[in-house]
């Protein structure tokens, strides 16, 4: 990526002043630099409001009471983790910041979800049980991944806060099509998932 994007700035550059234009080319830079930094502090303040509140969420117990509720759906996802465990609870906090849109805010719940299933794994070589070699995934980690990067979002905040950053009229009209398309998405992942898993595809 660094290299096409680098290629993309450096073919655009050349040829701005091979066209007699690269006056253009530097307010353009200059133009889109302070509207990236713009977007970036807007941004942030959304992402660190709804940070705030998964963290506040983590410590009042919302996020193990939330588990003890999507027990049914982590069985169902995950048929062997304990719904009740630490990695159980930070895939939940995922879900929800997924669902809520903030991609962002999801991140650390993501990546201490992996840790705790890689510990999981480790603890299933310790004690003799099914486990896979050190270094692969296991299906819970690539179930986990598949539905996290299919992200269903009721509430896709970060586009609305986008859409609200350059003028949209209305820039909650995202939330009807978001929905349905990473419905769609979702259930293709975990269609995907529990075949695969079936099959033996699954490492």
């Amino acid at each position: 990526m660094a290299y096409l994007w680098g290629g993309m700035i450096l073919v655009g550059i050349v040829y701005g002043a091979l066209t007699g234009n690269l006056k253009e080319v530097t307010e353009a830079v200059i133009a889109s630099s302070g509207e990236a930094v713009s977007l970036c502090i807007s941004m942030a303040g959304v992402t660190a409001m709804w940070t705030g509140i998964m963290k506040i969420a983590e410590n009042t117990g919302l996020v193990a009471g939330l588990a003890g509720k999507f027990r049914f759906l982590l069985r169902f996802l995950f048929p062997r983790m304990d719904p009740d465990s630490r990695a159980g609870k930070f895939i939940c906090l995922n879900f929800l910041s997924n669902c809520l849109g903030l991609s962002w805010a999801s991140t650390s719940s993501g990546l201490i979800a992996i840790r705790e299933l890689a510990k999981l794994e480790e603890e299933r070589r310790r004690t003799g049980a099914p486990a896979l070699k050190k270094g692969i995934a296991s299906n819970e980690m690539c179930t986990f991944l598949i539905i996290n990067v299919s992200s269903l979002q009721l509430i896709p905040v970060n586009m609305i806060a986008y859409r609200t950053q350059y003028g949209s009229v209305n820039p909650a009209a995202i939330v009807g099509p978001a929905i349905l398309a990473t419905a769609v998405s979702t259930g293709a992942a975990l269609i995907f998932c529990k075949i695969a898993d079936r099959r033996g595809r699954l490492p």
